[in-house]
């Protein structure tokens, strides 16, 4: 690689050698779970996860970007990669590499491999979260990388993933994300009571998101609006702009009854047209969303 970044050596070309077979793994969870590392495809994944490799090498805590795998044609259009590349194996790669190496059907010119991002549950509630995602045996890695998404979006403070939820470093569950994984804390393998017992010590609320909930998010939302101007709720049954934890459950089942009994109050998403319900992850973002709107400052 020259100052800039560029990788100078002649592009990898064959698909099946030991480098390309060995980066192709991490598309196994046995893989992943035994080096602790994943597969960030694509321009949008990889850059952010360069960015936050950026980041902490600049505060001196240790990279996560490990390996980079570009096409000419890929760095050509995102000159930016050069610079974001600079202290990391990079190499270049021909198509029939990256597209040996990726998840993808049609691969996108560039992959990385990255050490696992996750953290803590103590290091997220130290750190007085105010909006906390929660994934209850959520399977699907789609929903799960969208609901991290959407919380990403809202301005949460972190997602936590239950032991029985999806590997949220499947290639799928990270494309999913569209590089916020990268932007806020995640939490694996978490056990939801101690979770909810944790949340209430530090006076966090938890709401569990059900269809057949007694509380109306909209009326939540209607009583936070008014004490914003000055009027009297007192029989408001819960404070939205409080500190809260939402629990999300199963695409199939939702929150199972163990889990719905968690819960200081159950939340319906008002439905007003035809459809039965909204899947999880509209579901998922706008509890989020009301969460924080409610959040701001006055």
């Amino acid at each position: 690689m020259n100052e800039t970044g560029r990788p100078q050596d002649f592009p990898l070309s064959n698909p099946r050698a030991d480098r390309v077979r060995d980066v192709a793994k991490l598309a196994g969870r046995p893989a992943r779970l035994k080096r602790r590392q994943f597969l960030a495809e694509g321009p949008q994944a990889v850059r952010e996860a360069l960015v936050l490799h950026v980041k902490r090498t600049a505060a001196g805590q240790p990279g996560i970007v490990r390996e980079v795998y570009a096409s000419e044609a890929c760095l050509d259009r995102y000159p930016e990669f050069e610079e974001l590349a600079v202290g990391t194996s990079a190499r270049l790669a021909t198509d029939d590499v990256l597209a040996a190496m990726a998840d993808t059907v049609t691969p996108q010119g560039i992959v990385a491999v990255c050490d696992f991002v996750d953290v803590s549950l103590m290091d997220v509630l130290d750190g007085g979260p105010r909006l906390i995602a929660v994934l209850c045996q959520v399977r699907d890695p789609g929903n799960a990388g969208t609901v991290l998404r959407a919380a990403d979006a809202a301005g949460a403070d972190a997602v936590v993933l239950t032991g029985s939820s999806v590997d949220i470093y499947n290639p799928k569950a990270v494309r999913s994300t569209a590089g916020s994984l990268f932007h806020l804390p995640v939490v694996l393998g978490a056990d939801v009571n101690e979770l909810v017992a944790l949340c209430k010590d530090r006076g966090m609320g938890v709401l569990a998101a059900d269809g057949y909930g007694q509380l109306n998010l909209d009326r939540l939302q209607d009583e936070n609006a008014a004490r914003r101007l000055g009027a009297s709720t007192a029989g408001s049954d819960y404070a939205l702009e409080n500190p809260t934890a939402w629990l999300f459950g199963n695409e199939a089942q939702g929150l199972s009854e163990d889990e719905l009994a968690l819960a200081d109050h159950r939340v319906a998403v008002p439905v007003y047209g035809a459809a039965e319900s909204l899947n999880l992850g509209t579901a998922a973002t706008v509890c989020l969303y009301a969460s924080a709107r409610s959040q701001q400052p006055a």
